[in-house]
């Protein structure tokens, strides 16, 4: 519908008050559900915005590079439009093939990224995936927990 929208302002014909009204719903929609995720992450990494950002970008970017198949898709799809976008910026894992990877690379990942030590990097993982988790069906959370080699996926699972 946008690109509808924009190549009719291209030509000189401006879009409809419904057109505009729509626009600015899906934009206001977006954004909440970004923010009630990222507000979601904070109290989990302690109430830093930046980081939780950062951290949100650096985690899923390196889950992604370790899902296979479509599941990265569908994974995608049930995040909120911000958050993909986010993940749109990662170039660390842009036309590789996905790789199998255990626990320790993965925290080493994030680690480096977040410039921080490995214990930090998990519990800032675990607090980026008990968010996502929050955000997305049950079956697909069970369907990226499938997809983990035991280790990691420790830090899928929820603490008792």
């Amino acid at each position: 519908m946008a690109n509808e929208s924009e190549g009719r302002e291209e030509a000189g014909v401006r879009p409809s008050a419904t057109e505009d009204l729509r626009a600015q719903r899906h934009e206001s929609r977006t954004s909440r559900t970004y923010e009630f995720f990222l507000r979601d992450l904070e109290a989990r990494v302690g109430g830093d915005r930046a980081l939780a950002q950062r951290a949100a970008e650096s985690v899923l970017c390196t889950l992604e590079q370790r899902l296979m198949g479509t599941e990265v898709k569908q994974l995608e799809a049930q995040l909120p439009a911000k958050v993909r976008d986010l993940l749109k910026r990662c170039p660390r894992h842009e036309g590789l093939p996905p790789r199998k990877f255990k626990l320790l690379e993965f925290l080493q990942r994030v680690g480096e990224d977040l410039d921080t030590t490995p214990n930090e990097a998990e519990r800032l993982s675990r607090a980026v995936f008990a968010t996502v988790r929050g955000h997305i069906s049950e079956g697909e959370a069970d369907d990226v927990m499938g997809q983990l080699p035991a280790d990691l996926r420790a830090l899928w699972i929820p603490e008792a």
